[in-house]
């Protein structure tokens, strides 16, 4: 952990910027220069209608990960549906005992000696876990 005394002497006052112009207007940020780059356009055979067209590199990217998804990369394939259909969404679904709802506590109420033997009740049934988890299966139940 940093030494706040290291620290201190460096920190900017209240109120007082550490970089008071702020960027200069005319700087172009990461984004901008891919998408400058990306919309360069360039006289080149389409790999799939295998004619002379004029795209973008973004077209030329898009085009050749089709050719690959076509050879059988599901990488490729993924990454195209992916990006045209947008990643599919995981759902995790949070119940309790038995599948029912969930049970909360509100342990504000607690005690400094209640929660603590909580806390000891919780690590000793997690170490349980842990050591079962980390003994080899025999094979015998």
């Amino acid at each position: 952990m940093p030494n706040p005394e290291n620290i201190e002497p460096h920190k900017f006052p209240k109120g007082v910027s550490g970089n008071p112009s702020g960027r200069p207007k005319e700087s172009k940020n990461r984004n901008t220069t891919a998408r400058i780059w990306l919309d360069t356009e360039e006289n080149v055979k389409n790999p799939i209608t295998k004619e002379e067209s004029r795209l973008t590199q973004e077209d030329i990217m898009t085009l050749a990960m089709i050719k690959k998804a076509r050879g059988g990369d599901v990488g490729a394939y993924k990454a195209l549906l992916d990006s045209a259909y947008g990643s599919p969404k995981q759902f995790i679904e949070h119940t309790g005992e038995d599948g029912g709802p969930m049970k909360f506590e509100d342990l504000s109420k607690l005690s400094d000696d209640e929660l603590r033997q909580r806390l000891a009740t919780s690590r000793a049934a997690a170490a349980a876990i842990r050591e079962r988890i980390d003994q080899p299966e025999t094979g015998e139940e």
